[in-house]
């Protein structure tokens, strides 16, 4: 247990070294090493204590003088804390982590990939929607957003005349998935996709 503790102290250093480069004057943020620690415990698939941690580390930013860095850390935080509640099969507490994580972070076309992502995966088809044109709009690159989006537009597809008739942006949508990543882990269930749509 010691060990641990000590391991997990040191992981909490190097990784606080990583996120928190050395500034001439800078101090550690006082919610780096709980953060680092979380995520090492992430990384151990400790989701459980890791969630903990965050929590923790996300009151202490919170609490904080609220600048840009601060902010930013909260939003990294909750994106990862969504990641652990996903693996504790926790969806809600995962989606609420997400929208929280979304106008803090520094990155938020990835916390609303992530609820897109979410929703899709719990069948709550149109946040998936809202939330992958907000991913796409923020990161025009993000190809699963458009698989995700292309696949629900294709599931409301109706049967006119022998033919799918697909609500408008779905060919769209699955071919800049094809453009982004044309052998990409979806690429043969696009393709199969557009086919049926000849």
């Amino acid at each position: 247990m010691a060990a641990l503790k000590s391991m997990r102290c040191c992981l909490g250093i190097a990784a606080a070294i990583v996120f928190w480069p050395a500034i001439a004057g800078a101090q550690t943020p006082p919610w780096a090493s709980d953060e680092a620690a979380a995520d090492a415990d992430m990384t151990n698939g400790q989701y459980q204590e890791a969630v903990a941690l965050y929590q923790r580390a996300i009151t202490t930013a919170e609490g904080a003088r609220q600048d840009q860095t601060a902010k930013a850390a909260i939003g990294k935080m909750l994106v990862s804390e969504g990641n652990c509640f996903l693996k504790l099969h926790r969806t809600d507490e995962a989606t609420a982590a997400y929208e929280k994580a979304a106008p803090l972070s520094p990155t938020p076309a990835t916390a609303y990939f992530n609820l897109c992502a979410t929703y899709y995966n719990t069948g709550k088809t149109a946040g998936a929607l809202a939330a992958c044109d907000k991913a796409i709009a923020l990161d025009p690159n993000k190809a699963d957003a458009y698989f995700i989006k292309g696949s629900l537009l294709f599931g409301d597809a109706q049967i006119v005349g022998g033919k799918y008739k697909v609500p408008p942006g779905t060919v769209e949508a699955l071919n800049k998935y094809l453009a982004l990543a044309p052998a990409g882990a979806h690429a043969d269930d696009v393709k199969q996709m557009l086919d049926a749509l000849k």
